[in-house]
């Protein structure tokens, strides 16, 4: 079976591409979520029936590829990076956050193990020229792309599902503060718990802070490391 970037694109009728295809499944899960998106529910939105759609793109897993490799472009960096190698992976980590809270039902496509398209590729080859001035070998690369990727993963998959959480449940982040809130202050009351009392209390930073910090922390660290030159 041939990769869907491979197959050539089936002549054109009007408003009916794999593009106008694509984007519209993008605006359904954007919406509604990643469930809600099937070639029946794209053609009813195209105005099509859903065989003709199985003309531009052959099964519902070549629809999901291309989603999230559409989604991808826009990380990628146009024109030059940054010439310090931090700056440009700060840049290139703040893109990807960005684009995760546009759609989060990128965490789940990437759970599912979607194939990797070309947008997807150009996002890890940016990120790899992001330290093409340390002269690192190889295997070097591989293993500071490798921590990175596992930083953002992990932050942005707790962040997408902590965003995601009292909209699921059919309710604000006001409604579900307003539900949890007395509980925790009779638990922080109690004095149990003396080292997470004055974080409740008085308050810690936000996401904003946490990803930065995490960040330039995980970049120090590999700063360390990094063969003398």
């Amino acid at each position: 079976m041939s990769s869907v970037w491979s197959r050539p694109t089936p002549p054109r009728r009007p408003a009916l591409t794999r593009e106008a295809i694509v984007t519209a499944a993008i605006a359904i899960a954007d919406a509604e979520g990643l469930a809600a998106v099937s070639i029946r529910r794209v053609a009813t939105e195209l105005g099509a029936r859903a065989m003709t759609l199985y003309s531009y793109i052959e099964r519902k897993e070549d629809l999901l590829a291309l989603m999230l490799d559409e989604v991808a472009a826009e990380v990628l960096i146009d024109g030059p990076l940054p010439a310090d190698w931090r700056e440009a992976l700060l840049l290139i980590a703040r893109r990807e956050r960005e684009l995760v809270r546009r759609h989060p039902w990128r965490v789940d496509l990437i759970s599912q193990g979607a194939v990797v398209g070309p947008n997807g590729l150009r996002h890890v080859e940016q990120k790899l020229a992001a330290l093409d001035g340390l002269g690192l070998d190889r295997l070097t690369a591989w293993r500071i792309l490798a921590a990175y990727n596992d930083y953002m993963s992990g932050f942005v998959v707790r962040e997408s599902l902590e965003r995601a959480a009292p909209r699921q449940r059919g309710i604000n982040e006001a409604e579900r503060a307003a539900v949890a809130e007395p509980y925790i202050k009779e638990l922080v009351e109690s004095g149990e718990f003396p080292r997470l009392a004055p974080m409740i209390e008085q308050g810690v930073p936000g996401a904003d802070d946490n990803f930065e910090r995490g960040l330039r922390w995980l970049l120090d660290g590999i700063e360390r490391d990094l063969p003398a030159r």
